[in-house]
């Protein structure tokens, strides 16, 4: 049986369809910078924009419902909550499902989502932000934050060799730093290394890393030789759980609280955070206990109580109204609802390849990842460099990534598009569910 949103529809599409009026084009805000919005908590009485009025069709994104419903109802996936906005005006809004396969209570709008790597684009932005205050360079030597990472080795068939050069804080948002994550690198010594170090454990892909503080984390992981020689090849890695720590260590505080004071309380990303407390856990989603293809056990993070570190790599959650703000304030410049997060010029160089064609993806698991030769990568983003190629829709310039639970989110400059994608479904079906959506989304623009 499908559970839909149920008597609390209303209410709790309101608090997300209030997202709608604080959305300002990039255009237009230098217009309007000054303008008051109403907010949800104010109680707004804010409706979502008709898709026409932004060139999209209503009766074609209805078809995003009837698709997961049938996927729903076939037990492929317990719920999802999808988000649409174009132009700045939110014009789709639905939760389907069940919160927990257990329980029969709905799926809601305001259900707090494990969304693992889509964590990775935040923490990334939160760097940024430290180098817009002029604390953090992009061509700083990890070791002058972190400096464990001094000397570090790299290994080769000949053994471990010095590095020629050190890794930046650039190399750990392109992920060109060498480093690894144990459940996808092809190399036996790395992978034993990171056994060794308690930051991988054969045979479990969703392995926790979040029981030890973030200075162990940074001793242990600095012991690990790396897999290539810095800036030289694009490996998927805990690198981004580094960049955690040199944000900490530029910053001088933890990182939860850092993005709560620059990211998410200024964008009213209220339920973004590294933990759930127990008032909020009824709100938590919840997997299948099997993927529902394959049959094998599926185990997420638990949530509910403060981490001993707070992952950058993979250890937040959010709703998804929290990350369609963010990712609406990218697809503005870096503003949003008069908060100005980043500067237009520095989204545009995060978004921008920083691959080229002189640095190639390792020939492992980690490249799929990224989609093969479709896409590139910037500072934090998949980057689309062409409108072809690659087997979904979009634009050369559009930007993605998504989270090992199932969650997805992409931002299209070109066709001005936002779209969020939130399921706990971590299993076979999970790149099969985020093609279908961005299918379907496209589909529906109409101009």
């Amino acid at each position: 049986m499908i559970a839909r949103v149920r008597t609390h529809r209303r209410s709790s599409i309101a608090f997300v369809v209030a997202i709608a009026s604080l959305f300002v084009s990039s255009a237009a805000h230098a217009q309007r910078a000054a303008s008051p919005v109403p907010t949800a908590a104010a109680g707004s009485a804010v409706s979502i924009t008709p898709p026409e009025s932004v060139g999209m069709s209503a009766a074609r994104l209805a078809r995003l419902t009837t698709v997961f419903r049938k996927e729903i109802e076939d037990k492929k996936v317990p719920g999802t909550v999808m988000l649409v906005a174009r132009k700045g005006k939110l014009v789709y809004a639905t939760a389907l499902g069940v919160r927990d396969p257990k329980g029969a209570d709905g799926l809601r709008t305001d259900t707090i989502f494990r969304i693992y790597s889509m964590t990775k684009p935040i923490v990334s932005v939160a760097a940024m932000v430290l180098v817009e205050d002029g604390a953090l360079q992009l061509t700083d030597p990890v070791s002058r934050w972190l400096p464990a990472f001094k000397d570090m080795k790299v290994s080769t068939s000949a053994g471990e060799v010095a590095t020629q050069r050190p890794m930046t804080v650039q190399d750990l948002l392109r992920h060109t730093a060498g480093l690894a994550y144990g459940e996808l690198t092809q190399n036996a010594a790395v992978k034993e290394a990171l056994a060794r170090a308690g930051l991988y454990k054969p045979g479990v892909i969703d392995f926790d890393v979040r029981d030890m503080t973030g200075a162990e984390q940074v001793e242990r992981l600095a012991r690990i030789p790396l897999l290539y020689q810095p800036g030289t090849t694009w490996e998927y890695s805990l690198a981004s759980d580094a960049l955690g720590r040199v944000v900490e260590a530029a910053s001088g505080k933890r990182l939860g609280d850092f993005m709560s004071e620059r990211l998410f309380k200024p964008l009213k990303m209220s339920d973004a955070a590294f933990w759930v407390p127990e008032t909020k856990m009824t709100r938590v989603a919840e997997p299948f206990d099997k993927d529902p293809i394959a049959g094998t056990p599926i185990r997420l993070i638990d949530v509910s109580k403060e981490p001993g570190n707070d992952s950058g790599g993979a250890g937040g959650v959010a709703t998804a109204g929290d990350y369609l703000r963010f990712a609406q304030m990218l697809a503005n410049g870096g503003v949003l609802d008069g908060q100005r997060i980043l500067s237009r010029s520095t989204v545009k160089l995060m978004t921008s390849d920083h691959l080229g064609s002189r640095l190639p993806l390792a020939p492992t698991p980690g490249g799929a990842v990224l989609g093969a030769s479709t896409y590139t990568f910037g500072l934090g983003f998949a980057v689309r460099p062409s409108d072809g190629i690659a087997p979904v829709p979009g634009s050369a310039g559009d930007f993605n990534w998504g989270g090992y639970a199932g969650t997805f989110f992409w931002v299209d400059p070109k066709e001005q598009l936002v779209a969020v994608f939130m399921v706990q479904s971590a299993g076979s079906l999970r790149v099969y569910h985020r093609t279908l959506f961005r299918q379907l989304v496209y589909q529906a623009i109409a101009d």
